[in-house]
């Protein structure tokens, strides 16, 4: 009988005598899931979120960025560095203002004009570190918009190729999760919270296109529109961002 009654003692760290801790123990429970329905739930979840911090590397087609944006469904504000610039986004609603310094102003107007003359260095000068407006209508509105868009990103970057499988249970940012691994880690590879709701933390796109942290999920934030004294207008056609 003794084993009976020591076995029947023990703490509730213990699922069964003998059969060591519960890793899902004071967890959501995702963990316990399939892969499938572990990746549906994180999916779930981003859908349903009013906010969230987006930071990390993007490889496209158009370059590799680093992004650090605050995003939700009616706007964002935040930064992109490509490779020969960093400029700051905000927008409200579909006002989409661009801040840059001098020199992405000096480049921009070197690209299309074959070199920045006196007249493109005073006028990159007054742009520097203002707000422009960028029209609706303007070929790269829609570029710059997508670095906002809540719903655009989220469905573009947290996407999974291939048979998914768990991994380890691990930690981001002190918060633990459960790896979901696609094509064995090929196909992307996401971590999904084990604590409140299963919010996706942190995604290894597939094949090296960039790796992402999630943050300040459902956490709201201002967006205000700049005042007059901090914008100016451009009066011409604004540059894409490309690294090609």
């Amino acid at each position: 009988m003794f084993p009976v009654a020591l076995c029947a003692g023990l703490t509730v760290a213990l699922t069964a005598c003998g059969s060591g801790e519960d890793p899902d123990a004071g967890t959501n429970g995702v963990g316990r899931l399939s892969a499938t329905e572990i990746e549906a739930k994180a999916r779930a979840t981003a859908d349903a979120a009013a906010s969230v911090r987006l930071s990390g590397k993007l490889v496209s087609k158009g370059g590799t960025y680093r992004l650090n944006m605050r995003l939700k469904h009616d706007g964002g504000t935040g930064s992109v560095t490509s490779k020969d610039n960093t400029f700051e986004l905000l927008r409200i609603g579909d006002a989409l203002y661009l801040k840059a310094d001098a020199g992405f102003w000096s480049s921009a107007d070197g690209k299309q004009d074959g070199g920045p003359s006196k007249t493109d260095a005073a006028a990159a000068d007054k742009l520097g570190d203002k707000y422009v407006k960028v029209p609706e209508g303007d070929p790269a509105y829609n570029q710059f918009r997508g670095f906002t868009d809540m719903d655009v990103l989220l469905d573009g970057l947290l996407g999974m190729q291939g048979k998914l499988s768990k991994g380890d249970r691990t930690e981001v940012g002190g918060i633990r999760t459960i790896k979901v691994t696609g094509g064995e880690g090929e196909g992307g590879m996401l971590d999904v919270s084990l604590e409140g709701k299963p919010y996706p933390l942190q995604f290894m796109r597939a094949g090296g296109a960039g790796v992402l942290t999630l943050g300040d999920w459902d956490k709201d934030f201002q967006l205000a529109a700049p005042s007059k004294d901090e914008t100016v207008d451009y009066g011409r056609q604004l540059p894409k961002t490309s690294d090609d």
